[in-house]
């Protein structure tokens, strides 16, 4: 066995303490003997939620061996809130111990630079394996089963239950409620994420009238179906096959619903999550789909907002085919013909009542966007509210100033103007696009993340209050003194002229980098303001690169993108499985004299 780095590890420290343990506080000392991997990760942030989902088999397998600790390490100023992370935890059924760091205590102790970011520690208290980004659940499998022999032959191997307690179930109708629609009958079908169903309630937003799907979480079609967390719904035109369609989110899937019989369809998606390199169009039922979290009826087709690679895509019943419409799965903010734009988690759609335009919630922007056909038949990306990754707060008046956080929904209003569902400032906020204002129509809602119109009123899906809140549209605003905030991260001080990146990869053990069919790695580099780097950018299958930074621009983001590709390394096997291992990385540096000439980024190994 190969010889490995043996770095002790820090002590874990958060000042929001300890979730699922029962009251519990605990040291690292409660670990010795357990194989334990830190999953530093924020709720807001579709990769760690999707490194979640990763985890689950190895939690399983690995029960008496392997202590799973989620480390919670705040983005967006809500995000620091301990009862949002309460929420978050039950939200997203994470079943191991949660360390809340808002401080970014833990988080700065382990040097870690990305959301979500893996480290494994030995039993005997030493980090050996850092991993940043999705797709390593295999690598760890691999390392855990080599860390079991290791140390079960030194006796140092301490098998038995962990430290998890699980909380008491929830009783609610409603459990962490996505979005819901008004269904011709005038009842309310509302996607039970929480319970991995869709419920159908009466007028009154209440009155329970039927449940589709029996609450288990899985992907099965007919009349006993099953979701996995689902969240955006969409009224289909009449005569097809299905009245509703549904972005089934975990489930990387689209589902149909005829509502006669409440049975379901998988219209798109295969059930496994889309990586680079993977179909980008295609028969529907053969494209793999990543996180779809809202879905739309415009211009003819279905626009989902793929959340899980920061795109646009488009399903076409009438074809049955379904393909990218807008964004190239970089994560930022960028306008422009809808191939070239930046989008950062798009989470909520709404059309105009003119089915002209697409009004976007971008979430991890905290931006509203909006798509549009052009005179010339093509379409176009533009911001009407936000400013980028790291700008955030709840600040009204002209549009170009005014700030969300991290909203999840739009309406659009009688009046043109729109609705948005600011998730994390707990609001309801407004968008004009004839004055270019943005004004604050309610407060003291809990995490809304959707809301539909009816009559006069506003229903609004309160998603940490499990319920449908009714609201009267009214006439004039709310005041709200303004705030803003930028991410607590703190920046990088780097050098202005040669900057040295390297992303740190190391293959799993028994796998290889494969170059057999082509360069098996790529690396993606940009900066926002773009000024900021004077050469270096752009993509290339080297991990590492020289770039130049101008000594003209104080501050900004440099974007990495990082993949690699290993396989099984054993010329016996004739066909070799291989994983994909990615990251995306927005580093904020700070350009000062005396600055680092060095930017090490981790996804895979020991720096």
């Amino acid at each position: 066995m190969a010889s490995r780095a043996r770095v002790r590890a820090p002590e874990l420290v958060g000042a929001g303490g300890w979730l699922n343990t029962g009251g519990k506080e605990l040291t690292l000392a409660d670990f010795r003997g357990k194989i334990t991997v830190l999953d530093f990760w924020t709720f807001c942030c579709i990769n760690c939620l999707h490194v979640l989902d990763e985890l689950r088999e190895l939690e399983e397998q690995h029960r008496d061996t392997v202590v799973i600790v989620g480390v919670h390490s705040p983005k967006f100023v809500h995000e620091a809130d301990h009862q949002a992370v309460v929420d978050a935890v039950a939200r997203y059924e994470v079943h191991h111990p949660v360390l809340d760091d808002p401080e970014l205590a833990t988080w700065k102790q382990y040097a870690v630079r990305a959301w979500p970011t893996l480290v494994v520690i030995d039993p005997e208290g030493y980090v050996v394996a850092q991993h940043a980004g999705e797709g390593h659940a295999h690598a760890i499998a691999r390392l855990v089963a080599e860390l079991e022999a290791e140390h079960a032959a030194k006796g140092t191997l301490r098998r038995g239950d962990g430290p998890y307690v699980a909380p008491e179930p929830s009783t609610d109708d409603l459990t962490f409620p996505g979005k819901a629609l008004r269904l011709p009958n005038g009842h309310f079908l509302v996607a039970d994420s929480g319970h991995h169903s869709l419920v159908e309630l009466a007028e009154d937003g209440e009155t329970v009238v039927r449940r589709i799907g029996d609450g288990q979480r899985g992907l099965v079609d007919g009349t006993s179906p099953r979701f996995s967390e689902p969240q955006g719904l969409a009224l289909l035109p009449a005569g097809g096959d299905h009245d509703v369609i549904v972005a089934d989110t975990v489930n990387h899937a689209l589902r149909g619903v005829r509502l006669a019989d409440g049975s379901v369809t998988t219209l798109a998606g295969t059930g496994r999550q889309w990586w680079q390199g993977s179909a980008t169009e295609g028969p529907a039922r053969e494209v793999d789909l990543s996180s779809p979290w809202d879905v739309a009826w415009f211009d003819g087709r279905v626009w989902i907002a793929m959340a899980g690679v920061h795109q646009l895509w488009a399903y076409d019943p009438a074809t049955g085919t379904v393909g990218v419409a807008a964004g190239t799965t970089n994560e930022g903010l960028v306008d422009g013909p809808a191939a070239e734009a930046w989008f950062a988690q798009p989470s909520g759609l709404a059309v105009s009542a003119d089915g002209g335009t697409l009004w976007v919630a971008d979430s991890e922007t905290s931006a509203l966007r909006f798509v549009s056909r052009e005179t010339d038949g093509t379409t176009t990306v533009r911001t009407a509210v936000g400013t980028g990754l790291f700008d955030f707060g709840h600040r009204d008046g002209a549009a170009e100033q005014a700030l969300l956080q991290h909203p999840l929904g739009v309406t659009v209003l009688p009046d043109g103007s729109v609705a948005v569902s600011d998730t994390y400032n707990h609001a309801l906020r407004r968008f004009d696009p004839a004055s270019g204002e943005v004004t604050t129509l309610a407060t003291d809602l809990r995490e809304p993340s959707g809301a539909v119109l009816v009559d006069d009123d506003i229903v609004v899906v309160e998603s940490a209050r499990h319920r449908l809140t009714r609201l009267r549209l009214p006439e004039e605003a709310v005041r709200v003194e303004s705030v803003a905030h930028r991410t607590r991260r703190a920046a990088t001080e780097v050098a202005p002229g040669a900057l040295r990146l390297d992303v740190v990869f190391e293959a799993p053990s028994g796998q290889k980098l494969d170059e057999r069919y082509g360069p098996s790695t790529r690396l993606l580099v940009s900066a926002t303001p773009p000024e900021l780097l004077l050469s270096g950018a752009g993509a290339d299958s080297d991990l590492s690169r020289e770039l130049v930074l101008s000594d003209a621009v104080a501050e900004g983001v440099l974007h990495v993108s990082a993949m690699a590709a290993s396989c099984d390394d054993d010329p016996e096997i004739e066909y070799p499985a291989c994983h994909v291992h990615q990251q995306d990385w927005g580093v904020p540096v700070k350009l000062v004299a005396d600055g680092v000439r060095r930017l090490p980024l981790v996804l895979a190994g020991m720096e």
